[in-house]
C-alpha cells in the first residue's frame, strides 16, 4: 500500500489590491526627445514674438518714412562706409556659429569652444563699432529727440542692439557650458537653440541695414 503523499500543495499567490498597484507604480521617466523638443518649441515661440515685435516696429518706421515729405537721406547722416564694415562682422559670426555648430555635432569639443568664442568677439566688436557710430552720431546733432527721423532711428537700432547684446551673454554662458563639458554631441540641443536666435539678429540686422541704412 502506498503511504499517502506529504508534499504540501501551496496556496494560489492573491491578486494584489488596486491600492498596493497604485502605491508602487511608477509613471516611466520622459523620454529625453520630449525635452529637447520642448526646448526647441519654446525658443521658436521666443523668436516668433520677436519677428512679430520687429514687424510692428517696421511697419511704424515705413508708415512714417514714406509718410513724411522731408525724410532725410540717411547718407546725409549715418556712417554707412563704416556699417557696411561692422554688417560684415556680424554676418561672418553667423558663418563662425553655423561651423560651431557643426563642429559640435561631429562632438570635436576643442572647436566648438574656439568658434563659441570668435562669435562672441564678432558680436562684441559689431556692438562697439555701433556704439562708437553712436557717439559720432551724437556729437553731429542726430539724437532721440532730433525730430521723427531721430526717434525712429534709435527705436529701431538700439532695440536691435539690445537683443545682439543678449545674444552675447547667452553665447557667453554657452560657452562656459561648452568648456564644462556640458554639450556632447549626444545633448547638443543647448547649443543649436543658441544658434537659431544668433541667426535672427544677424538675418534682422541685414532687413535693418537695407532699410535705415541704404535708403
Amino acid at each position: 500500500m502506498t503511504p499517502p503523499s506529504t508534499a504540501r500543495v501551496l496556496p494560489f499567490p492573491r491578486k494584489p489590491s488596486a491600492a498596493l498597484l497604485r502605491g508602487h507604480h511608477h509613471e516611466p521617466p520622459a523620454p529625453a526627445s520630449s525635452s529637447v523638443q520642448a526646448i526647441q518649441l519654446g525658443v521658436l515661440l521666443f523668436i516668433g514674438s520677436e519677428i512679430m515685435l520687429f514687424a510692428g516696429l517696421l511697419a511704424v518706421y515705413t508708415a512714417l518714412r514714406f509718410g513724411h515729405v522731408t525724410w532725410p537721406s540717411a547718407q546725409l547722416y549715418l556712417p554707412v562706409k563704416v556699417t557696411w564694415v561692422n554688417t560684415f562682422f556680424l554676418l561672418s559670426s553667423c558663418y563662425t556659429m553655423f561651423q560651431a555648430v557643426a563642429a559640435g555635432r561631429k562632438d570635436q569639443q576643442q572647436r566648438l569652444i574656439t568658434l563659441l568664442t570668435v562669435t562672441a568677439a564678432l558680436g562684441t566688436l559689431f556692438l562697439g563699432i555701433q556704439g562708437y557710430e553712436w557717439v559720432q552720431l551724437i556729437r553731429d546733432g542726430l539724437t532721440i529727440t532730433a525730430g521723427v527721423y531721430g526717434a525712429t532711428f534709435y527705436l529701431l537700432i538700439g532695440c536691435h542692439a539690445l537683443h545682439v547684446f543678449g545674444a552675447v551673454i547667452w553665447l557667453l554662458v554657452v560657452g562656459q557650458l561648452a568648456r564644462q563639458g556640458r554639450f556632447p554631441s549626444s545633448r547638443f540641443v543647448g547649443v543649436e537653440v543658441c544658434a537659431w536666435y544668433w541667426y535672427f539678429v544677424g538675418g534682422l540686422w541685414v532687413l535693418l541695414f537695407a532699410l535705415v541704412y541704404l535708403n
